[in-house]
């Protein structure tokens, strides 16, 4: 999970939270308005990488992760990739973990 935490904080979490924007045309007159919403794709920061506010997001999502929740975050394509092996990789670990200390328990 700290290796987890690591590779959020330096690779996948944006540099800002991706804003939604609105946009849409008032016709003449009034009458019906259109709107359309987007949401720009999350950028790699380019300056400090390593602060409090991206660890403790880091956690969340990393902590989000094991329990097979969604963290609801953006990320961007790293940052995906690495919270979907950390979904897989995580529990089994815990697992393995769990079944270490009961065989050394046992003897």
């Amino acid at each position: 999970m700290l290796v987890t935490v690591v590779l959020l904080v330096g690779f996948g979490l944006p540099k800002d939270s991706p804003k939604q924007e609105a946009i849409g045309t008032v016709p003449p007159g009034g009458g019906t308005v259109t709107f359309e919403i987007g949401k720009a794709d999350p950028q790699n920061p380019t300056g400090e990488r390593f602060t409090g506010e991206r660890f403790d997001k880091a956690i969340n999502v990393t902590l989000n992760s094991v329990v097979f929740r969604s963290s609801g975050q953006d990320l961007t394509t790293t940052g995906t990739y690495i919270e979907m092996t950390s979904r897989v990789t995580e529990p089994v670990l815990l697992g393995l973990a769990v079944l270490a200390v009961r065989n050394r328990v046992k003897r």
